[in-house]
């Protein structure tokens, strides 16, 4: 067991629905029901094929020899044939008619499109979980006023919540790609070698609605309500790009959002959940390491790479088939899946149990406030007769002498050199009631209501489930 190479998606981050879902067994059980409804859809429109056929084929759907089929692959160097040969060894009256009609991406395309279509599906309600935590969290947190950043200097103040808006802003901007992806996904169909249905015109006389009837029905067993109007032999790959772009979308928002945490939990003002017996560093016992938020970077960062890789299979095509997209497609499609599956499962544990110091919060937005509150600062002392452009020269003045001496590690008096200040004409209690925090945070709480309002019914049907990580 430990003497051979083990992805570690499989064994550390990826999740048990996920790992199942493109396991070789769920991969032969769905072309095996690719081939029981194909033999279904051609026996009830005429073809020579009986229901005692039919039904011996879908009872054997889940009695796979993997030693068989591996056995025969080996001898015949064809995977889809070898598989044929073993499904044909169970279903022994049958297994003339398995495939009939078909080339190998009948089974390998489709098969694919299902389970992509069922991984995507998978997602979105991991996406959907990460969203309805951080809308929570938004609401919480609505209306505390925190220092807010542009270029990571301190800039006016936001608060706690409204900055968890960004974050679930950016997670909806993908929801809304990916449901693009799932109403836009067709099937393949069972088309021919090179997509100009010909074997069917010669099995069905000719026949092109019951052509075109059969590719329907097929279609609606596996819950797809289209084909692609054309094709060669296989799916377009386009699909694939359109995919792992979407996967990709959804690391980005990921990395934004755990990077941010990071940041803020090396300032002490949020911090990642940390368990009671967790260790942060084998050396360094007092560490308390963003250790999830940093494997979101991490693996994100991977599942952006992948990515490039089906934009590049798409290019490559050569008419109506090429074989150089298979191994690459092997690889990159499940791990893609399987790594967008690992981010979100590890969002999903974040963002469920983010925790807030809202005593640094405070005194690190109190630290900056008077620089925040200088314009209004300046406006009260116009009031009370004092010139603009003086006032303003003065501010600047002191403001520079303030963080000067900050830079020194001693705290901001930037108050009490305003106060005193001849052109200033405001003691210090009059700047104290000007530095009310919840004063300059603008419309945050009011913008923060609006938008959780608005997605709060995207989790209607949502069954929220605590997230298990392997740490």
């Amino acid at each position: 067991m430990y003497d051979c190479y083990e992805s570690p998606l499989s064994s550390r981050y990826a999740s048990p629905e996920m790992l199942k879902l493109f396991s070789m067994e769920t991969r032969i059980q769905t072309w095996r029901k690719l081939w029981v409804a194909l033999a279904k859809a051609e026996m009830e429109l005429g073809l020579p094929i009986t229901e005692e056929q039919v039904q011996q084929l879908e009872e054997q759907v889940e009695n796979i020899d993997f030693a068989c089929a591996a056995a025969r692959e080996k001898e015949v160097r064809h995977d889809v044939m070898a598989h044929v040969y073993t499904y044909g060894k169970v279903a022994p009256k049958a297994a003339g008619i398995i495939h009939l009609g078909a080339t190998s991406c009948y089974v390998t395309d489709n098969g694919d499109l299902i389970l992509y279509r069922d991984a995507l599906l998978h997602l979105r309600k991991g996406l959907l979980a990460v969203m309805q935590n951080l809308a929570a969290f938004a609401k919480q947190y609505r209306a505390l006023p925190t220092l807010g950043y542009t270029h990571y200097q301190p800039a006016q103040l936001v608060t706690v919540g409204k900055r968890a808006t960004l974050w679930l802003q950016d997670f909806l901007m993908d929801l809304e790609e990916l449901d693009f992806v799932l109403e836009h996904m067709k099937f393949l169909g069972c088309r021919g070698t090179t997509g100009t249905e010909a074997s069917f015109l010669d099995l069905f006389g000719g026949d092109t609605e019951k052509i075109d009837e059969m590719n329907r029905r097929i279609g609606k067993t596996f819950g797809f309500s289209e084909c692609y109007d054309v094709c060669g032999q296989t799916y377009p790959r386009k699909l694939d790009s359109r995919i792992l772009q979407c996967l990709s979308a959804i690391g980005q928002s990921c990395y934004r959002m755990a990077n941010d945490i990071r940041l803020l939990q090396h300032d002490r003002q949020i911090e990642e959940p940390f368990e009671k017996n967790q260790i942060g560093s084998s050396a360094m016992a007092y560490k308390r390491n963003p250790m999830r938020c940093e494997r979101i970077c991490s693996l994100s960062r991977y599942l952006m790479a992948d990515a490039a890789n089906a934009p590049m299979t798409a290019s490559v095509q050569w008419l109506e088939r090429t074989l150089d997209d298979s191994a690459n497609r092997r690889i990159s499609m499940p791990e893609g899946f399987l790594c967008a599956d690992a981010v979100l499962r590890l969002a999903q544990n974040v963002t469920d149990g983010l925790h807030v110091n809202e005593k640094i919060v405070a005194k690190t937005a109190r630290e900056y406030l008077p620089f925040i509150a200088t314009e209004n600062l300046l406006m009260e002392a116009v009031k009370r007769g004092g010139d603009r452009q003086e006032l303003h020269e003065v501010i600047r003045r002191c403001s520079m002498e303030a963080t000067a001496r900050m830079k020194e590690g001693e705290s901001c008096d930037l108050l009490e050199r305003l106060a005193a200040e001849p052109a200033f004409q405001l003691n210090g209690q009059d700047l104290e009631k000007l530095l009310k925090p919840e004063d300059y945070i603008g419309r945050c709480p009011e913008q923060v209501d609006a938008f959780v309002e608005k997605v709060t019914p995207l989790f209607k049907d949502l069954k929220q489930e605590k997230t298990e990580i392997n740490v």
